[in-house]
């Protein structure tokens, strides 16, 4: 929304192949990263016999990877990134120290891939059968809230993954970045009533 002199608000909503491809890859090796986060709807848990230190260290590259797929420009890497081989264009890790998470997701990309464009296909569909739907849920939240708080919203950014998550929620991914279950967003109340407090935080 931009006004003459006005407070802006630029909310972007997607539901992303690489975090997609993020999040399935996280379940098929067994990844517990970020805890708080469900998982998948619909994907069969896939445990791992693996090391304690293995599963150290997948966990930790896995995390810093997805920091960097969530918010690219806010998690930079200090070395070149390289193309991971079965992915297309959708996933690059750093040159160094990543050596185990790449040879982790080698046999889960053709699968990956094809959950990613499946789950992305069907919000890309549901978003263009319902025009406008998107917008008008977060300016009535905006609105709601300066009717509430007696001002105009401060200006600020919220990029929003809808995603095929198992339980109903809401949850930060980023410091400017939360994922939304699919059911919870096509539900026009309850998504209004669970958007308000991300509004409340930022605006």
């Amino acid at each position: 929304m931009v006004g003459a002199g006005a407070p802006e608000w630029v909310i972007r909503e997607d539901a992303g192949q690489p975090v997609l491809l993020a999040l399935y890859l996280r379940q098929a090796m067994s990844l517990r990263s970020p805890e708080e986060l469900p998982q998948l709807r619909g994907l069969p848990a896939s445990p791992v016999d693996r090391l304690e230190s293995d599963q150290a260290a997948l966990e930790r590259q896995w995390r810093e990877y997805w920091a960097m797929t969530v918010e690219p420009q806010a998690h930079p890497s200090p070395v070149p990134l390289e193309l991971v081989n079965g992915f297309e264009t959708l996933i690059a890790l750093p040159s160094a120290g990543f050596d185990e998470l790449r040879a982790a997701m080698a046999p889960h990309a053709d699968a990956a891939l094809a959950f990613s464009r499946a789950a992305h296909s069907r919000y890309r569909r549901e978003a263009t059968a319902k025009p406008g739907v998107s917008y008008r849920a977060y300016a009535s939240a905006i609105a709601e809230h300066e009717r509430r708080v007696g001002r105009r919203a401060h200006s600020f950014e919220l990029n929003v993954q809808v995603l095929p998550l198992a339980q109903r929620g809401v949850w930060w991914i980023g410091s400017l970045t939360i994922a939304v279950t699919d059911g919870l967003r096509g539900d026009v109340a309850a998504f209004d009533s669970a958007i308000h407090p991300i509004i409340a935080e930022l605006a």
